[in-house]
Formats: structure tokens, sequence, C-alpha cells
């Protein structure tokens, strides 16, 4: 599970007022919940798009800090797809993209950058 952090002074219930409509838009109908943190995550178990197997997404709280999207897209084995389906790859690319740019207000390099600096700003592990 990946969690995003929104840019400085934005909240993600701003920025995705109903976050079951935006993930049924870009994944399809939502069949259940999960809980991830103490937080009620949606479940698409069978997503619009056949690269997708499953899509986990939703609002992270935590006490006293802003929300956090935490998204996780289990996607089919590329080897195990059709001709049509591959076609379907880009779409797919295009929806994970849109909504995260949705959500957190950062494109995909912004993003990537974001998680390099917190990873450089993790301490070192006591060996």
């Amino acid at each position: 599970m990946k969690e995003y952090k929104m840019r400085r002074g934005e909240y993600l219930e701003e920025r995705i007022p109903d976050m079951e409509a935006s993930i049924e838009d870009y994944f399809g109908p939502i069949t259940t919940t999960e809980e991830f943190k103490g937080s009620a995550l949606h479940v698409v178990e069978e997503p619009d798009n056949p690269v997708f197997e499953r899509i986990v997404a939703g609002a992270v709280s935590y006490s006293g800090k802003k929300d956090k999207l935490a998204v996780e897209f289990h996607e089919r084995d590329p080897t195990e797809l059709g001709p049509d389906e591959l076609e379907a790859a880009g779409d797919a690319v295009n929806a994970k993209n849109d909504f995260l740019l949705e959500a957190t207000g950062r494109d995909a390099k912004a993003r990537r950058d974001s998680l390099k600096r917190s990873v450089e700003d993790d301490p070192e592990p006591d060996v």
C-alpha cells in the first residue's frame, strides 16, 4: 500500500470531496471496504480496465496530521494479457496518473521526487 501526501496547504477532502464517486468514475463500482491503519478504504474487486485485478483506495486519517491517500493497484501479469487487453494498458496508466493527480495535486514526477525525499529523510536503521 502506498500513501501519498497532498501539496502544502491542500487537503484531500477539498481535492476529492466524494472519494467513492471519484474511485467509481476512474476504476469501476466499489464492491467492499478494507481496513488499513484504522481507516476504511474502498475496494474495487472487478475494475473496468482489464489490466487491473483489484484496486484499494481511500483516505487514511492521522491524529493531528493531514489525511493521506492510500492506494494499492493489483495488476495482471502482462504476459497473461491478450492483444485487446494490452491496448488497455495505456488507459490503465492514464487512469492511475489522472486519479493520483486529482487527489494529490502532484504529477508523476513530483510524486516520485516526494517519495525519494521521504526515503532520504528516514533515519538509518540500527544494525
